[in-house]
């Protein structure tokens, strides 16, 4: 599967990353945030932070754990079609 970015660039999908609910609801709170025009230094820090601590306790890339995760919470409907 690939998806296709804002700007027409497609990329391969992410797959098989295991995404703990609490770094979902990390970026979904970082969404919901950053939609609303009121994305704070602290709520962004959070988020990266548990990026790079569950990318490197997992094994992952940062990058591909970054991606599956907005994913997963910008794209709910691309997740069911999968």
């Amino acid at each position: 599967m690939e998806l296709t970015t804002e700007v027409g660039r497609t990329i391969p999908a992410v797959t098989n990353i295991d995404i703990p609910e609490d770094l979902i609801e990390l970026e979904r709170a970082a969404w919901a945030e950053q939609q609303a025009g009121r994305l704070t230094v602290e709520t962004a820090d959070a988020v990266q932070r548990a990026y790079r601590e569950h990318a490197a306790t997992a094994g992952v890339s940062r990058m591909e754990l970054e991606m599956a995760v907005k994913r997963t919470v910008r794209h709910p409907a691309d997740e069911t079609e999968a």
